[in-house]
């Protein structure tokens, strides 16, 4: 008889699929005290990776740039018998060059504002890019749940 846990893994695709219906992540590094600080991003898939873009000051980019591992959510589901998720484990790679952040940035713009004029979103971006920093995170680890593809109440 399968494990539970195998029954309810997504496959690559499904994790893909189900992480591009997001618009929202739980973004968690390690404060210094050790402890996970735990924010909400909007975020773009790109080349395999999960990017974002955020102000150098932040407390996100000052944990990262001491301890590169965080871990990304993405869920949802308001039952048991309906609840679906991804977590990636992964490393941050920063990037400080304002091209670079200004490319990561249209990508969430992009894809979190459809309705906003590009040159808009230019505009922005152009002006905040001095003032922040890129993440870009390759996955390392991927655990999935999708409680659907169980044929019984839990």
């Amino acid at each position: 008889m399968p494990k539970r846990r195998d029954l309810v893994r997504m496959t690559d695709a499904e994790v893909w699929s189900f992480i591009e219906t997001q618009q929202s992540m739980q973004f968690a590094s390690i404060g210094k005290d050790g402890t996970p600080h735990l924010v909400t991003l909007w975020f773009a898939v790109v080349d395999g990776a999960i990017v974002f873009e955020t102000f150098t000051k932040s407390q996100k980019i000052v944990n990262l740039a001491r301890d590169p591992r965080c871990t990304l959510l993405f869920e949802d589901g308001d039952v048991y018998h309906e609840l679906r998720g991804v977590s990636i484990k992964g490393r941050a790679e920063l990037k400080g060059d304002e091209e670079v952040v200004h490319e990561l940035s249209m990508a969430v713009l992009r894809r979190n504002t459809p309705d906003v004029p590009e040159s808009a979103l230019e505009k922005v971006s152009r002006a905040q890019a001095p003032k922040k920093t890129g993440v870009v995170i390759r996955p390392e680890r991927i655990l999935s749940w999708d409680h659907r593809k169980l044929d019984v109440a839990y």
